[in-house]
Formats: C-alpha cells, sequence, structure tokens
C-alpha cells in the first residue's frame, strides 16, 4: 500500500537524482564522508557475505565499494535516473530499477547474505511493504543491516514519536530542488517494524561524530526469527 507521502519521495528523488549524484560523488556530504560512509561498509564487511543485496541503492557507491572486495552485489533502486547512473560508473555490479513495492510483490526470485538499506527507508507504507519482503530474500544465517537517521540527530523541536516529517537538503552541496517528506521512526519505532515483519534485531551500533560525540546515524543488524521463510 502506498500514499501520497511515500508517492511523493519518489517524486522529489526523480527531480534530485542528478545533483545528488554529483554530491555523492564529489563527497559533498560531510556525514557522509567522515563517519557513515565507512560505517556501512564496514557493518557489511563484518558479515563476510559473498551475496549483498544493496536496496535503494542510488547510484551505486555501496554496491561499487562492496564489489571492490570481492563480494557480489545486486542494487535495486525506483529511480531510473539513479540506476542508469549506476550502471554507467559500475565494475561488475548488477543494478536492476524495482520499487519497493515491485520488491515486496516477488520481484526478486534469488536469496542473499546480506540485504542492506543504506539511508534508503524514508517512507511509510512502501517501506514496510519491503521490510516484511526481507526474510524471504535472506539466505541461511542471512542479515539485514539498516543505517538510517539516529533518532537523537533529528530535532527535538517535534514530538518523539513515529510520523511524516519534512524534508530538507541541510548538509548537502548542490542544487537541490524540492525535498522529500520522510517519515520519522523512534528507536522503538524501528523495533517493532522489524518485529513484527519477522526479523529480531542482532545488534545495533551508533556511529558517533568525531568532532561532536553526537550519534551520526543508527546501524541496526537483524536477522529473520525462526520459522520465518
Amino acid at each position: 500500500m502506498s500514499d501520497a507521502h511515500d508517492d511523493a519521495v519518489l517524486a522529489a528523488w526523480r527531480s534530485n537524482a542528478a545533483p545528488w549524484t554529483r554530491a555523492v560523488r564529489s563527497g559533498g556530504i560531510e556525514s557522509r564522508r567522515l563517519i557513515t560512509d565507512r560505517a556501512i561498509v564496514e557493518a557489511v564487511l563484518r558479515q563476510r557475505p559473498r551475496e549483498v543485496l544493496d536496496l535503494g541503492c542510488g547510484e551505486g557507491w555501496l554496491a561499487r565499494a562492496l564489489s571492490a572486495h570481492g563480494i557480489d552485489v545486486t542494487g535495486t533502486d525506483a529511480i531510473a535516473e539513479l540506476v542508469e547512473a549506476a550502471r554507467a560508473a559500475g565494475a561488475g555490479e548488477r543494478y536492476l530499477s524495482l520499487s519497493y513495492a515491485q520488491i515486496a510483490q516477488g520481484a526478486l526470485d534469488a536469496r542473499y547474505d546480506v540485504a542492506v538499506c543504506n539511508f534508503s527507508l524514508i517512507g511509510e507504507h512502501d517501506v514496510e511493504a519491503l521490510v516484511g519482503a526481507l526474510p524471504a530474500l535472506l539466505g541461511e544465517d542471512g542479515r539485514a543491516i539498516v543505517q538510517t537517521l539516529h533518532p537523537l540527530a533529528a530535532g527535538t523541536e517535534l514530538p518523539y514519536a513515529d510520523g511524516w516529517r519534512a524534508g530538507s537538503w541541510a548538509g548537502c552541496d548542490g542544487d537541490f530542488a524540492d525535498p522529500a517528506p520522510w517519515y520519522f521512526r523512534t528507536l522503538g519505532g524501528w523495533f517493532a517494524l522489524l518485529e513484527r515483519c519477522g526479523l529480531r534485531v542482532v545488534e545495533l551500533e551508533e556511529p558517533t561524530h568525531p568532532r561532536t560525540g553526537q550519534p551520526a546515524s543508527l546501524i541496526l543488524i537483524a536477522q529473520a526469527k525462526r520459522g520465518v521463510s
């Protein structure tokens, strides 16, 4: 099930595919350059995977980074322009233009050692449908890894409760247009989402900013609960 907010997320990313690609490839996002890019690569590599599914892969930087370690990577994204950019810069990875709804409906007939969502779980209903499909996409002892904005870094001026919030391109260098809205989840909200989708959190990480000491992101590593296929 999708709604107007989820549709607005996709529309905003279509409009901003080009500046996003430039910002990522130029190192124009400080938090990624200093902290979060390295954190997600290390989290995936610790699992020693042979095959990785990069969900919401964007212009493909993470898929390329993992491929450089000899990992077989499949990247998916709903934004065709980002998939095209990933393919153009790729070095053996596989990229597919698929929405979360399509994946939830069974578009991928494969199992992976790791399914990673790096700052790509932005919406509500589309995200829940995707997360609900993850257990069936994980091989035996497979892991789902989610990196997202840490709830404490989302500001305290609004109530600490799950819900839609206005987006912003703050911290991103480039000629960005209208930002995508995003669905804020508390720490409890993330755990609840994974639990009802058949996943159990086995590790939690909170990468911190080297200067402020504040959490820059939240990384959740989960596995399918026994009996979930």
